[in-house]
């Protein structure tokens, strides 16, 4: 009877078998991943403030990937490595027994922020055939970086997001949405974004919304940004690259100097409804449309979006990131037939530092803990301060000096690694528990096996011991003041 009854436990998920050991590995500021000696046992006594409780049978979202973007920034940042180097980095990132076990890469169609500059796939006004567009620059710099993440893991495959459509279907005739000192775009163009815009909600991000489609919303030019994804997908498919999943826009409430494209919700509706989604679905069936990506918090315009009738026929799932992420519990629960991802973790101000981590480290802790079943990095490399070509710097989890050519794997590389390295593909996230005023968020997860997999970290500035009840045991975690813990049990 017993021995049937531990089998149960393992089939059901509980952690109730006498004697239940996990194996500790722990990080905090210069000292990563350290694997402690002693193991952790369950107990009948808990030694701590009960963080989460976990009931037998417990399941929920099915975990899918884990991911990062490719970008030319990134892509200079590889090549100061020597060959050896980079093969050995591309398998910590991206190989099925490497450190974070990468599998689903996003890439943008046309410049993102942290490409060398602007370019588009098709730069001739008027080129409604398509008849010139092309992936020339990409197979200079994003397609290298993908075939070698490839070798790494043969798996890979990529999702697809721009940042702004060519500028000759836009109304500003630019890629920026405004201007700057670092674009040539004229400062008298910045009164299309905010005319007659909202002006109140002072307190919500953005304050005002654009009350312009930037894409020319001539059907012509629809039609034509939609075959656009079409071809792109072809072309990235006659280089071995297979793009699984596209997402209309990124950020469309980033009001950028950078490469961007302000919408409308109605905009969006339509643009997705009745060209993105059939061109889809007529020319690549086989490749999922989802809402995204979703950078503001207002509800009203969240609400209207993926509430709309006709878009929930269409698309399989939304992309969350930023300000969004805020949206995310009540959208899920609303919506709880569709997938949800972080398309974007947030990517700091070029700091490379522990605080950075911890900021990370809570961001996964809060979008795996809402129903997301994919998180994709920003960053996975940079140089030196990570600045783009439009003067702002963020962090990256490997930064590359570029004088002395070494690397360093900066902390947040290990925030991922805390969760990536031992939540795969097919493991069930049950229960978890928000940041909050103690700093100490907390996520438990089931692998494919049927083991436990804890992860816990204290944020805040005192030690802490943390307990987590699973039927009726307790598996009591001490946790020093700033560090991360990841449980595994054996």
């Amino acid at each position: 009877m017993k021995k049937m009854m531990v089998c149960l436990g393992l089939l059901l998920g509980i952690i109730g078998a006498q004697g239940q050991t996990f194996s500790r590995y722990e990080s905090t500021d210069g000292n990563f991943m350290r694997k402690s000696r002693a193991n952790v046992k369950a107990t009948t006594k808990a030694q701590g403030g009960v963080l989460l409780s976990v009931e037998k049978g417990a399941s929920g979202t099915t975990f899918k990937a884990w991911g990062t973007c490719f970008n030319e920034l990134g892509w200079d940042a590889l090549t100061l490595l020597s060959d050896q180097e980079q093969t050995d980095l591309m398998r910590r990132l991206f190989a099925p027994d490497g450190d974070l076990r990468f599998t689903h890469g996003r890439v943008s169609m046309n410049a993102n922020d942290y490409a060398r500059g602007w370019y588009c796939c098709d730069s001739v006004a008027g080129d409604f055939s398509l008849r010139y567009f092309n992936i020339n620059r990409d197979k200079t710099t994003l397609i290298p970086y993908i075939k070698m993440a490839q070798k790494a893991n043969p798996a890979l495959t990529c999702w697809m997001s721009p940042w702004s459509p060519p500028h000759w279907m836009k109304i500003n005739n630019d890629y920026p949405v405004r201007s700057s000192q670092y674009s040539s775009m004229d400062p008298r163009k910045d009164a299309m974004l905010l005319e007659g815009a909202d002006a109140e909600n002072k307190n919500v991000f953005p304050q005002r919304l654009s009350v312009q489609n930037y894409l020319i919303q001539d059907p012509r030019y629809l039609q034509t940004y939609a075959n656009m994804f079409c071809r792109f997908i072809d072309l990235y498919r006659q280089e071995g690259i297979t793009i699984d999943m596209v997402m209309y826009q990124n950020e469309a409430w980033s009001y950028t100097p950078y490469p961007g494209c302000a919408w409308t919700a109605d905009g969006i509706i339509l643009f997705n409804t009745k060209y993105l989604a059939p061109t889809l679905q007529k020319h690549h069936p086989e490749v999922d449309l989802y809402l995204g990506t979703i950078n503001t918090n207002r509800r009203e315009v969240v609400d209207k979006i993926v509430g709309d009738d006709e878009m929930q026929h269409h698309i399989k799932g939304v992309g969350f990131q930023w300000e969004g992420g805020q949206r995310l519990p009540e959208i899920h629960q609303r919506y709880p037939q569709l997938n949800y991802i972080c398309s974007e973790s947030e990517c700091g101000h070029g700091t490379f530092d522990w605080r950075a981590a911890e900021h990370t480290f809570h961001l996964i802790n809060h979008y795996l803990g809402n129903g997301c079943n994919e998180y994709c990095c920003w960053n996975a490399i940079l140089a030196d301060g990570g600045v783009s070509p439009w003067g702002w710097k963020q962090n990256a989890l490997v930064q590359v000096d570029s004088k002395t050519r070494q690397m360093r794997l900066c902390p947040e590389y290990y925030a991922y690694m805390h969760y990536s390295h031992f939540i795969d593909k097919g493991a069930q996230i049950v229960a978890y528990k928000e940041t909050g005023d103690d700093r100490c968020p907390l996520l438990v997860a089931v692998s494919p096996a049927g083991k436990r997999i804890i992860v816990a970290g204290n944020l805040g500035d005192q030690n802490q011991t943390k307990t987590l009840r699973v039927g009726k045991k307790y598996v009591n975690i001490e946790l020093k003041a700033h560090s991360f813990c990841t449980l595994v049990e054996k």
